[in-house]
């Protein structure tokens, strides 16, 4: 990580105010800096991994301290910038309506368009380049999920907004509909104010998880959340909570949906985070249809490539599964129970248990 050239000769007020100028320009909804201690929200870290709330995503655990301490990721990193983008689609159907359609797929708003990663990373860039313009060449790197960052803390710390109760991050101005991105830097930056918390007694999104993965306020065990069962699990959804994930078969928004902070929230003008391909409420059978070529072709460059044609199959024969029954549903499920997988066929045999006996309830 190269240093900084000449700090003595830099305005870093001034330097601050033209970061979030050219933040702005660059497509971000807001920019705030922090330093780098985290020592509370280490220790919330380590509760939630001792407690094995991370389920299989052993990586949380292998990263050790890097996450919570930023200076051990990048050495000579002093300062984070935090930024926020608006991802909400503006061009997406009513995410509340296609819950209400157990026909149809519900795909987690931010995975509709093309996968942002990238797109915040190059702007992050970009972002240092036009520091690097000004100041010489500086210790940076630009992180989007991309290594162990505690984004939210970092960017509560920066005054972006407050961690809820869901544990996602909320802004007043804009709800929680956002992503999140970092440039660490070994630029002394000045810091802002952290974000004070405002979700009072509301506690709306502990009551509407489908599987009451949010255990507590502000704690969330990731082995109950369909986020994690239909994109970070390689194996078998857990018997007892096929049933309640309904039609959702990538990720879940049911508690940034009711949370009341999110009638502030603005809708993405950005088109890469426009729906693609009617991902943002297609039929379940139609999606079910696809296989791996068309998958892969219909998922190009987009967030849902994580799951795996066959952790796709997976989810929908549970959604499928949950369905009204339906002739069309049987013979969907039909054409998949000679898979040569076993864990699409063992979700198939499932759901045609399901469908088998939401029949003998109508005959009866």
């Amino acid at each position: 990580m190269p240093s900084s050239a000449a700090p003595s000769t830099i305005d870093y007020a001034n330097l601050a105010a033209d970061i979030r100028a050219w933040s702005g320009a660059l497509g971000f909804q807001q920019t705030g800096i922090t330093g780098i201690e985290l020592g509370p929200d280490e220790a919330h870290l380590l509760n939630w991994l001792d407690a094995g709330r991370h389920g299989e995503m052993d990586y949380m655990a292998r990263h050790g301290s890097r996450r919570s301490r930023p200076q051990e990721l990048l050495p000579g990193t002093l300062r984070v910038i935090s930024v926020r983008m608006d991802y909400l689609p503006q061009s997406a159907r009513d995410g509340g309506n296609v819950l209400k359609d157990p026909t149809l797929g519900y795909v987690a708003r931010y995975a509709l368009g093309r996968d942002y990663h990238k797109l915040m990373r190059n702007r992050l860039q970009k972002l240092a380049n036009q520091i690097s313009s000004v100041v010489g060449p500086f210790g940076h790197r630009a992180f989007v999920d991309s290594a162990p960052v505690l984004e939210r803390a970092l960017a509560r710390n920066a005054g972006l907004g407050w961690i809820g109760k869901h544990t996602c991050l909320i802004n007043r101005q804009a709800g929680s509909w956002f992503f999140l991105g970092e440039l660490y830097t070994d630029l002394p930056l000045p810091t802002d104010t952290a974000a004070s918390e405002h979700c009072g007694t509301c506690t709306r999104c502990i009551q509407i998880c489908p599987t009451q993965a949010i255990v507590a306020p502000y704690q969330v065990d990731a082995r109950r959340c369909i986020a994690y069962l239909t994109i970070e699990l390689a194996g078998p959804i857990p018997l007892e909570l096929r049933r309640p994930m309904g039609n959702r078969i990538f990720g879940c928004d049911d508690c940034q949906l009711v949370c009341p902070w999110n009638k502030f929230a603005t809708p993405s003008t950005q088109a890469d985070f426009s729906p693609r391909h009617a991902l943002d409420g297609s039929a379940l059978i139609t999606l079910f249809a696809w296989d791996e070529g068309e998958f892969l072709q219909r998922t190009e460059g987009s967030a849902i490539r994580r799951t795996g044609h066959l952790g796709w199959l997976r989810n929908i024969a549970v959604a499928l599964g949950n369905a009204p029954g339906s002739d069309d549903v049987v013979a969907a499920l039909m054409a998949r129970s000679g898979h040569p997988s076993e864990l699409v066929r063992e979700h198939v045999a499932w759901a045609l248990a399901e469908q088998a006996s939401k029949r003998q309830g109508r005959a009866g």
